[in-house]
Formats: C-alpha cells, structure tokens, sequence
C-alpha cells in the first residue's frame, strides 16, 4: 500500500505528449514539448489496435527527440501520440523478488504470478557509492571452484573478471560458480543470452536451492539493445538493494561484452562516431559507471561481483578486454589450448590474477601456491620441448621437478561440474602434493 501511495503522488497532474514524425530502423523521432524532457526519459507510444511501446529518448537532433524501443514497433505509424512519462526507470525491489525470473524491465517471467514491490524506489543508472565513504573487501568468499579459491583468492566485495573465447567453457565455470558460492543472496544477470540455455541455467545448474536464494535477470539476444543495456543496470541496481540491507550479494554477470555491445548500438543509433572496432565513445564511459557499483558499501553489505567477458578472436586485448581488465579488482582468463586438451574449466592459472589475495590469504599459504606457481611456469616453457622428446631427464633439476609434479597439479587444477572444494580443503590438497612427508615448503627448497 505504501508502494502504491507513492507512485500515486508521484503522477504528474499534466500529461505532455508528442508525435512520431520519423521511423529509421529502430529509431524513432518525436517532435514535441522537447523542455520536458531529457536523456533518459521514459516516452509510451500509443499505435494501432491500442498497442502501446515504451521508448527510452536516447539523444536529441534539432527539435526532435531520438528514441529507442524496449519492444516491437509493430503498430507505430507517423503522428502516433507519444505521452511523455517518467525522467528515469526506477523499480520498486523487495525480499519477494528472491527466488523470482525477470526481464529487464523488472517484470516477472517465470508464469509464477506478479511480483510484490517495495516501499522504496531504486533508479537503474545509479551512481556508485562514493571512494572515500566505501569500506575494504572483506574475507576470501568461498567460490567452490579449487582452482579459483587457491591461485585466485577472491575477497567478499572484490571484482573478478572472467575473460574467455567462444567455446572455452566460460558458461560452465559460471554456472558453478552460481551453484557454488557461498553468499547470502546472488543476483544472475544473463545479458544477451540464448534463449535455449536459460531454463538449462535456471533448473540444472541453479537447482531449486540456489534459486531459492537468487534473482534472475534475463534478457535475450534477441531482445533490443535498450532491453539488454537495461537488464544490467537492473542487476547491479538489485545487488544494490540487497547490499544496502546488510546481505552479502554475490552478483554474476554474463555477459559485459553484450552489454557493451548493446550500447554500442545505442550510440550508433544516436549518431555517435564509431571509434575503435566500431565501438562509440560512451561504451567505455558506461563500463565503469556499471562495474563501479559493484563492491563493497558504506555499510555492512558487500556486492562481490564476477563479470564474464566474451573475447572477440581470442585476443586478450581487444578493446573491451583491456578496459574492463583495468577497471576490475583481478582476472580469470580462460585458454583454448588448455579446453582442447580436456582440462576443464580451462583456467590459465599463470595469466590469472587477484589483486586482493596478498593481503588476505593466511601468510603460511603463499611459500605454498608461489612454490606450485613457479613449477607449471617452468613446465609451460619447456612444454613443447617435453612434448617432442627434445628434452633429456637430468639436464635441469627444476625441470625434472615441474614434469614430476605436472600430473597431480593438472588432476588438482581439473574439476567437475557438480564438484565443490571449499577453500580450506583446496589449500590442504594444494599442500599435500607438493610436501608429501608433510615438510613445510622452506624446508623442501633447503
């Protein structure tokens, strides 16, 4: 009821309109009252047999407004009315929405009914919390993947990216990582996703437990680009709200290319000059106004987020890898040569990094993970050597020791799908292989 009151005096007495003027593809121009509104606004336009699009105005061009489409423009036809409505998209969150599907614009589309909504309105583009009123990143949070948990310690408020080629087995290692996280609330949006694979996601690899305590925020690819931009920000806006409830949030995202991808569109649509591979000027303006919200809080509350990116042509560097690798608090990346060799997930673990595991792994661990390191670098140099024979056992002791330990830690960096290995039990094991008399790693080295 206090929802409803609200919204009720937030109508305005006067309804502002305008009229479509111009269609080109997607984008719409609407000539009309333009000093009531601004980027952002919300636009309904009222077409044949009483359909109803809702719109976002995306730019301005002389004294028109450019708008993009959240749905079909099926029905739109020159001089349809367009009723001006709200200056941003807020939605209206609760601790109803746990267990619940939505898409981008915060509707539920699961056949489970409507959906409660909160007493306080949250806006999609919110800003992230202040540096200086934000708190540090927490305690290692438990991600249930061994090889993450022990080469790539992640702390409870931390920023992961997960970067991969197509192919690589980047959605496995996040549905296992949605299963697997020990967290108080996850928070999934499947940005440009297929639409075969969500009900997979949602039923085999979320299971009714983990959905239970998750909201899922889907959009396809099929969906317009304003849908799959939208669906972001509303999965960052969701962590927000359970974040500001004193909830740790894990938060996934899958995936940061599409939505970079999907302004990209945006921005092209308006008119902004491509830039590098095609992508416009605000694509690397949102990306860390987005990655940014995620963290930790002013409060008790964390968002640790894990962000997928989808490399273009297995180049690590191409333009969204390099933005968002540098903006982010680590990264994961994933190696085809290591997936068509069938060691999955195909975590390179030699390219991977956490920024914030130095200062929160127990000091007694490092000799140990630095030790295990320094032999899978030494076997990835001499790999093809090996491989060819060319090498001769007793040529080099470091040598002979990574071809030795290489088996065990391939079989300990390998994993199943329906596999979890907590932290604690990762570093045992780690420990284990390489100081079998169960001598300290110093000793070993003496």
């Amino acid at each position: 009821m206090k929802s409803l009151i609200n919204e009720i005096q937030a109508l305005s007495a006067i309804e502002y309109f305008g009229r479509v003027v111009s269609v080109q593809g997607l984008l719409v121009e609407i000539a009309g009252p333009l000093q009531v509104m601004s980027i952002g606004s919300l636009v309904t336009i009222e077409g044949r047999g009483g359909c109803a699009v809702p719109c976002e105005v995306v730019g301005f061009r002389g004294e028109r407004a450019l708008c993009l489409p959240f749905g079909n423009l099926d029905g739109v036809h020159m001089g349809c009315k367009a009723v001006v409505g709200e200056p941003e998209t807020r939605v209206h969150p609760c601790e109803a929405w746990l267990g619940r599907v939505v898409n981008a614009l915060g509707e539920p589309i699961d056949g489970k009914g409507p959906i409660a909504k909160g007493p306080s309105s949250y806006a999609l583009q919110n800003s992230p919390p202040p540096a200086h009123k934000r708190d540090r990143v927490g305690d290692p949070i438990d991600l249930g993947v061994r090889a993450l948990n022990t080469f790539v310690t992640c702390c409870k408020g931390q920023r992961l990216g997960i970067f991969a080629g197509s192919g690589v087995g980047k959605s496995v290692l996040f549905s296992m990582l949605a299963k697997n996280t020990r967290c108080d609330v996850s928070v999934i949006g499947l940005i440009g996703e297929r639409g075969r694979e969500v009900q997979e996601f949602i039923a085999d690899d979320l299971g009714e437990e983990g959905l239970a305590r998750s909201v899922v925020v889907v959009s396809t690819s099929d969906e317009p680009a304003l849908m799959r931009r939208q669906a972001a920000y509303l999965t960052l806006t969701l962590s927000e709200y359970f974040r500001d409830l004193g909830k740790d949030v894990l938060c996934l995202m899958d995936s940061v290319t599409r939505f970079a991808m999907a302004q990209r569109e945006i921005g092209l649509s308006g008119g902004e000059p491509p830039t590098t591979k095609g992508y416009t000027p605000t694509v690397f303006a949102e990306l860390p106004k987005l990655l940014e919200r995620a963290g930790p809080g002013a409060g008790t509350g964390t968002i640790t987020g894990l962000f997928t990116v989808l490399v273009e042509g297995d180049d690590h560097n191409e333009p969204i890898s390099d933005a968002v690798r540098g903006i982010l608090d680590g990264h994961v990346t994933m190696d085809r040569q290591i997936a068509e060799r069938g060691r999955f997930p195909a975590i390179n673990i030699l390219k991977s990094i956490s920024r914030t595991m130095p200062g929160c792994v127990d000091p007694e661990i490092h000799p140990v993970v630095q030790r295990a390191r320094q032999l899978l670098s030494t076997y990835d140099d001499m790999e093809e050597l090996i491989r060819l024979g060319a090498y001769r056992a007793g040529n080099d002791a470091k040598v002979d020791e990574a071809i030795h330990f290489n088996p065990v830690l391939e079989e300990f960096l390998a994993q199943g799908r329906k596999e979890t290995t907590s932290l604690e039990d990762g570093y045992a094991w780690l420990a284990r292989i390489l100081n079998p008399e169960g001598q300290l790693v110093g000793e070993l080295e003496e």
